[in-house]
């Protein structure tokens, strides 16, 4: 698992690529809690060359959205395969995210 973060204009851009499982999910906590000290900003998930997200890494997404709506910030989830999209539509994730 690969997370990098980027300046982007007025965006922040977290790209995840690999696996988020449970042991990805642990690795990139820190940075998560960097994102999440920055929810007030807008923030872009980018899911692009992410292949697999876990019940961990849901909850990991879930934390910064709920950091981002109490910050008034902006999160929205870029580029999610059909896999992950299936796994958010599972857990009505889909509903709670904004995916662009």
């Amino acid at each position: 698992m690969n997370i990098k973060i980027e300046q982007e204009d007025n965006t922040i851009v977290a790209r995840l690529a690999g696996r988020l499982d449970t042991a990805a999910a642990a690795e990139i906590t820190p940075d998560i809690q960097a994102l999440a000290e920055q929810a007030d900003k807008h923030i872009v998930l980018d899911c692009s060359e992410l292949a697999y997200i876990s019940s961990s890494g849901l909850r990991l997404f879930l934390t910064l959205r709920k950091e981002s709506a109490a910050k008034s910030g902006k999160l929205q989830v870029r580029a999610i395969n059909a896999d992950i999209r299936q796994v958010f539509m599972m857990t009505g994730f889909i509903s709670l995210f904004e995916i662009i």
